[in-house]
Formats: structure tokens, C-alpha cells, sequence
């Protein structure tokens, strides 16, 4: 038991940093928000300021009107005339505005937080008890060729550039709270804007990659009877000396690669979304289409009935793109890990495109099988030809 406790005594200072950081949250949120209704709602006994005294103004607005009436309804949502084009400035208010708010400093700050921390510690624990996944009978020292140039530019394409969006992505929702306490205001404001305009640019690159990766490896991704072998046996992680043949990308691969390209693809949506604001109504439509078949979506999760203004749009697509980012960057934990310390041989794959034959035949028997016999059909075909 002391010895576990030594072994991961390096994660208190970051649960400290964490709790503090929750504690400077809702010490600083719970005046903040006395401040802003004392600053927006007057008093409940107050007479109206909109109208003075004397008969009905034009509109319906009456002299005895108090000031808890009117705003009870311009935070309901009621609108008036705008003389502008913009169709929406009638509404002074947009109360759902103040809910994505605490939303996005509540829940969606906490709970991210702990599925990121929470994932870090199981694979911390799994490295703790299975410990680094070794070639068990030893390299080879003969090569044999996983991936091609293009598929690893692809691979680090698509890699790198999501690692940039991780990092000025985060930023967004925790720097405010992590951040900003420990460089001060006159560097997190300069280095916020710089990893903004990271983001929006580093975001197509990524969705490059993500095509380009797409279509070099779908024909090897579709399921097969060996995968059911394959998650039987949980890939030989959980034992050793059980190696459960698989073919260029077993079952675990397969699921990595379509929780990135799922993943990616509606990141990549709600990303646009908000790239280009105001010209998408992609959650009304959504909503739409499961309404049409008796699913109330909106029901379901507690949200106001669609269709949605413009932007009550972009509210939902600022929160989806970062629940779905922080999904996607728990998948990429486990996948790094594996790919790197977690198993011994596996970053030359993506390094130099060439793995020992030994660990190859462990992890990768059946396609080590099809890659000989066309070396041999290959072989066999040159032998045959005749001489020029």
C-alpha cells in the first residue's frame, strides 16, 4: 500500500492545483453574479422609467406598470420594433444566454475536467499493474513495412494538428480559471488571442488529415469475425502470452479509428458552425429529423423546444464542440499511450513505417501471413519471367 502511494504521489500537486482552482471559481462567480442581477434587474417596487405618468403611451405601455412586470417579460423573451435590418434587435434580453454562461463555467468546466484527470489516472493504473507490453520473444532485427510515407503524413497530420487544437482549445475552457492566476492578465490576454486564431486556422489542416486518413485506411477498418476473437481475448492487454491473430488493424485500432473519424467529423461541423456564424441552423434540423420519426430530442435533454434563433445555435454548437473535443481527446490519451511507453515496438510504426518482424507476427499475425505470401507471388513471378 506505501508503495502505491509513492507511485503516484506526483498527481497531489495537480489535485491541489485543481481544487484551488475550483475554490477561486465559486469564490469569485458567487459575487459576481449578486453584482450582475443588481446591476440588471431594478428593484421589484420600482416604478417604470419606460413610460412617465400620465394616460396610455402608444404600444400598450401604462403609466402604472412596475418595473418587475416589464422585465418579467423582456426576460421571457419579448420583443419589440427595431428600426435596424438585424431582425433580432427587438430582444433586449436572451435569457438562455446567462444559462449556456453557467453552463459553461458549471458542469461543462467540472465534468470535462474530471473525464480528462480520470483518464490519465486508469492508464496510470494500468501501467501500474500490467506494466509496458514487451515483445515476448524478443526483436528480430528484421524489419517489415507497416505504413507508407503518405499514410504516415497523414497520421501526423492529422495528429499534430488536433494536438494543437487540444492545447488552444482547452485554453478556451480552463484558462480563465488555471491559466490566468499563475502568467497574470497582460500575458493571458495576448497569448489567448494568439491560440484563438491558431485554432480557427489549425482546424483545416485537421480536417485533412482526417480525409485524407479516411480514405487510406476504411477499406482496413471495416469489422470482421476477428474482431469478436480479438475483444474476446481483450488483444492480449490483459495477459501474456496471448496474442489473438488480427489482420492490419485489430479490433481495438478499429475502434480508435472510427471514434476519431466520428469524433472528427462532428467536431469538424460544429466547428464550421462556429467559424461561420449565423448561417447554420444544423441543431433545428437535426431536432427536426428525430422529431419526424417520435423522438423529442429536446425532451430528452432538457432543452427548449427547436427551432432555435441564430444565437441560440451557436450557444449549442459551442457547448457540443467542447464535450465532443474532450471525448475525443480521452480516446487520444488511451491511443498515445499504447502507441508510445504503453507497448514496446509500436511508435516505429508511425516513426519510421517499419516494425520488427516478431512484433509484428505478436500483434499482427494474419496480415504478416498476406504481406509474405505477395513477397512470395512476387518472388516467384520474377523467377519466372524470362530473360530479356
Amino acid at each position: 500500500m506505501n508503495s502505491l502511494k509513492t507511485r503516484f504521489a506526483p498527481t497531489q500537486p495537480l489535485m491541489a492545483v485543481l481544487a484551488f482552482a475550483l475554490v477561486a471559481l465559486v469564490g469569485l462567480y458567487l459575487p459576481l453574479q449578486a453584482h450582475a442581477q443588481s446591476s440588471v434587474r431594478p428593484p421589484e417596487n420600482a416604478t417604470t422609467s419606460i413610460a412617465p405618468p400620465g394616460p396610455p403611451m402608444q404600444g400598450g405601455v401604462q403609466s402604472t406598470q412596475s418595473d418587475a412586470e416589464i422585465w418579467h417579460d423582456i426576460r421571457l423573451g419579448e420583443t419589440g420594433r427595431s428600426a435596424t435590418p438585424n431582425a433580432a434587435g427587438g430582444q433586449m434580453i436572451q435569457s438562455q444566454g446567462e444559462d449556456w454562461r453557467l453552463y459553461r463555467e458549471g458542469p461543462t468546466h467540472d465534468y470535462l475536467g474530471y473525464a480528462m484527470l480520470a483518464t490519465l489516472v486508469l492508464l496510470a493504473l494500468f501501467m501500474a499493474i500490467r506494466g509496458r507490453i514487451k515483445v515476448e520473444h524478443g526483436l528480430s532485427g528484421v524489419k517489415i513495412k507497416r505504413f507508407s510515407t503518405l499514410e504516415r503524413m497523414s497520421h501526423w497530420l492529422m495528429a499534430l494538428s488536433f494536438i494543437t487544437l487540444g492545447i488552444s482549445g482547452l485554453n478556451v475552457t480552463f484558462g480563465r480559471s488555471l491559466i490566468l492566476p499563475l502568467v497574470g492578465k497582460d500575458f493571458f490576454g495576448p497569448m489567448s488571442g494568439f491560440l484563438k486564431a491558431t485554432h480557427n486556422y489549425t482546424a483545416f489542416a485537421f480536417m485533412l488529415g482526417l480525409a485524407m486518413a479516411f480514405v487510406l485506411w476504411v477499406v482496413h477498418n471495416i469489422p470482421d469475425r476477428t474482431d469478436l476473437n480479438w475483444l474476446a481475448k481483450g488483444g492480449g492487454l490483459l495477459s501474456k502470452s496471448s496474442h489473438p491473430p488480427a489482420k492490419k488493424f485489430n479490433a481495438g485500432q478499429k475502434v480508435i479509428f472510427w471514434g476519431v473519424m466520428l469524433l472528427g467529423l462532428s467536431l469538424s461541423v460544429s466547428g464550421w458552425a462556429l467559424l461561420f456564424p449565423f448561417e447554420h441552423s444544423l441543431f433545428s434540423d437535426t431536432f427536426a429529423l428525430f422529431s419526424a420519426i417520435g423522438v423529442d430530442i429536446p425532451h430528452l435533454l432538457g432543452l427548449p423546444a427547436a427551432p432555435y434563433s441564430a444565437i441560440q445555435e451557436q450557444q449549442l454548437n459551442s457547448a457540443w464542440h467542447g464535450i465532443i473535443a474532450v471525448v475525443m481527446i480521452c480516446l487520444i490519451f488511451a491511443h498515445i499511450y499504447i502507441g508510445t511507453i504503453g507497448m514496446q515496438g509500436a511508435f516505429d510504426a508511425m516513426g519510421s513505417g517499419e516494425v520488427d518482424l516478431n512484433w509484428a507476427k505478436e500483434h499482427h499475425s494474419i496480415w504478416v501471413d498476406e504481406v509474405m505470401a505477395e513477397e512470395t507471388q512476387k518472388a516467384d513471378a520474377a523467377v519466372a519471367a524470362p530473360a530479356e
